[in-house]
């Protein structure tokens, strides 16, 4: 189980996670019904409905698994979200498959490999449930091997195990006698008054240009969702790959104009004077990475096998190019690849910027999303942009690169070479 952040304190998210049939939809149900969090024609429809099932009066799985064919197979097919509140905190909670075939739904299967996307994702608090325990008579050194071999795969994270029989109640809501040897909080009490580490650094201002609008011949703006950051009237931004900076004038929202936004407002920016963008540029206050190859982290999630002679769509932001990849995954495989995109996009490490460090791998043929993506590293042609303005020869150079034929590279480098000798 992964917890996933926090909001003032006051609001946790949390996911679940693990191999097929642990019992986690059984786990989160018990959580839910000891906890009081369910109506009472849920719990109605959920014991009429335990009937004709093997797990006793009252089948607590059926809380979170409403798809029918989920209730017919006894399997938790697509993500499912409840959200609950104690006394002491709200929660959001997404309860997730383990069943290899609804991999896309999750993009993982089996335990471990979930606790890897959490980490590579940023996660690092964690809920070790050591479910069925019943099973095993509640053994000391059973729940002490699984805790020790399991920590291996989350070096580094807050790891909090807890020994527990979901069917039974033990250590969900409070302390279970039949397991004297733990002392710690039981899982409740645990999600109430943990709190999460949010250790990541503050974002840079990144703003993905949607679109560019221009009511009338007096009006310029760039309109979007802002990725992360922090912008003022006045700051200096720099749009990029040209590399060209002007002020911003104004912040511009339906309610009216602002002097400072941030992240995830939506807004439109204008700015002192015109500059070359577009949609799927995007416009920083700090210079991030510009450049077509990167190594990244990459989920597959498609049956067909990644191809690396094939060609795939890679959406990243408001941006969408071609891509190869050097290595081929199967599905639910992860693995570190090289990322060669045929033209220059804007990107920061996904530790540093989620925002700006994570793309989807589109099929161009059925435009299903494939794969999954978080950047690394820039390789090669990816450098990182020092605060100084571009030299003209590598303005010209971007330019060229961005244009979609000769021609309009042609007409581009034409325009430019007329403003610099005006």
């Amino acid at each position: 189980m992964a917890v996933h952040g926090s909001e003032g304190g006051g609001l946790l998210r949390i996911c679940t996670a693990g191999s097929v049939d642990d019992g986690k939809s059984t786990l989160i149900g018990r959580l839910l019904y000891d906890s009081q969090s369910v109506y009472e024609d849920q719990v109605s429809s959920v014991e009429k409905a335990s009937k004709n099932r093997n797990a006793g009066p009252i089948d607590f799985s059926l809380f979170t698994d409403g798809l029918r064919a989920e209730r017919e197979q006894g399997i938790t097919i697509d993500v499912a979200y409840r959200y609950f509140a104690t006394a002491r905190r709200k929660f959001i909670l997404a309860d997730t498959p383990g069943h290899e075939q609804y991999t896309r739904n999750m993009a993982t299967v089996q335990s471990k490999r979930h606790a890897r996307i959490a980490r590579l994702l940023g996660i690092q608090d964690y809920v070790l449930a050591i479910n069925k325990m019943d099973l095993v008579d509640y053994d000391r050194d059973v729940f002490e091997k699984i805790r020790d071999d399991f920590e291996e795969s989350l070096t580094g994270a807050a790891v909090h195990a807890i020994p527990m029989s979901a069917l039974n109640g033990d250590n969900v809501i409070t302390r279970s006698d039949r397991t004297p040897y733990f002392d710690g909080k039981p899982l409740l009490e645990y999600l109430e008054t943990v709190q999460v580490h949010r250790n990541l650094p503050a974002s840079p201002f990144r703003f993905p240009v949607q679109l560019v609008v221009r009511p009338d011949q007096d009006f310029r703006g760039y309109a979007g969702q802002i990725a992360s950051g922090i912008v003022r009237v006045g700051d200096r931004v720099t749009s990029w790959p040209s590399g060209k900076s002007a002020h911003v004038t104004r912040i511009v929202t339906w309610d009216g104009d602002l002097d400072m936004a941030f992240a995830p407002m939506s807004v439109t920016l204008t700015l002192d004077h015109e500059i070359d963008t577009s949609r799927g540029d995007v416009l920083t206050l700090e210079p991030p990475f510009v450049g077509q190859k990167f190594e990244a982290e990459v989920v597959w999630m498609d049956e067909k096998p990644l191809d690396p002679g094939r060609v795939y769509l890679l959406k990243q932001g408001t941006r969408t190019v071609t891509a190869e990849v050097n290595h081929a995954l199967v599905l639910n495989q992860i693995g570190t690849v090289q990322v060669s995109t045929a033209r220059p996009i804007v990107f920061d490490r996904y530790a540093e910027n989620r925002n700006t460090g994570s793309f989807i791998l589109i099929d161009p043929g059925t435009q299903f999303t494939c794969g999954a993506g978080m950047i690394a590293e820039p390789v090669r042609e990816a450098s990182h942009l020092h605060a100084a303005p571009l030299t003209f020869a590598e303005r010209l150079a971007h330019m060229a690169r961005r244009a979609s034929s000769d021609e309009e590279a042609a007409e581009l480098i034409r325009k430019a070479l007329e403003e610099m000798l005006t």
